[in-house]
């Protein structure tokens, strides 16, 4: 008898004790991958590979407290090149990728969380550089560089304008600096972030051809809930100007 009534107790301590641990597990977890695009997201020792911790940047401290005000659990890695993890994240369901421009031939492609913040698409030339431009059109005569699978190169692949591409975007810093190019079609800030990482200052703007914001997309099977408990919790950050205060940090 007295073996049995403690079978039974061992069984509800169980029972209980699983209970609690599934309350305490997020409802709904997600697999969320970047890349280096300083300063919104950036591997701490610059390399092309980290995970968690290791990570660091604006829209990391962003995508990490809307996640933990949204009580929604997620891994965080930082990949290369931008290609894969963005294939991964329309292909498979419970990824997600950041940050990304919403575009229009996007829109239906993923479920979208932002804006984490902005994104201006610029022409960068050397400071001595005879360059005018008023029109994109006009840009037409010159060797563009511009970073492969960016929003940017695609859009100026769609006008047939063809940029000469790297797989990395911080390289076009120095392209510009040595002459291979002509102008440099970019990100503000990130451009400038990363061309004085490369020890490359006094670049001018020559052309603002596109106001753009930078979001989270997610796969577009994730659950309906998910995404609003997302926005909603970074709407809120945005109120109380958590995110103002993490721009600051770094802009």
């Amino acid at each position: 008898m007295f073996k049995g009534v403690f079978l039974a107790l061992i069984s509800v301590a169980t029972l209980l004790t699983g209970t609690a641990r599934a309350e305490d597990a997020p409802a709904y977890s997600m697999v969320l991958l970047t890349e280096n695009f300083p300063p919104y997201n950036m591997a701490i020792d610059g390399k092309n590979f980290a995970q968690e911790s290791n990570i660091q940047g604006i829209a990391v401290e962003i995508v990490r407290e809307t996640f933990k005000r949204a009580g929604v659990g997620y891994n965080m890695t930082l990949r290369f090149p931008w290609d894969r993890i963005y294939k991964l994240a329309l292909e498979k369901p419970g990824y997600g990728v950041f940050v990304t421009a919403r575009l229009p031939e996007r829109e239906k492609l993923f479920k979208w969380v932002g804006p984490i913040g902005p994104d201006d698409w610029i022409m960068l030339a050397k400071a001595d550089s005879p360059i005018q431009l008023n029109t994109l059109d006009e840009a037409r005569q010159y060797k563009i560089g511009a970073y492969k699978g960016d929003a940017i190169a695609e859009e100026l692949g769609r006008q047939g304008m063809n940029p000469i591409v790297v797989l990395s975007d911080k390289d076009n810093a120095k392209k510009l600096v040595d002459g291979q190019i002509d102008l440099w079609a970019t990100g503000d800030p990130a451009g400038r972030y990363l061309a004085r990482q490369e020890g490359v200052t006094g670049l001018k703007t020559v052309l603002r051809f596109n106001s753009a914001e930078l979001f989270l997309a997610l796969n577009k099977d994730t659950p309906d809930d998910v995404v609003k408990k997302l926005q909603t919790a970074l709407d809120q950050l945005r109120k109380e100007g958590t995110v103002d205060s993490i721009l600051g940090k770094y802009l």
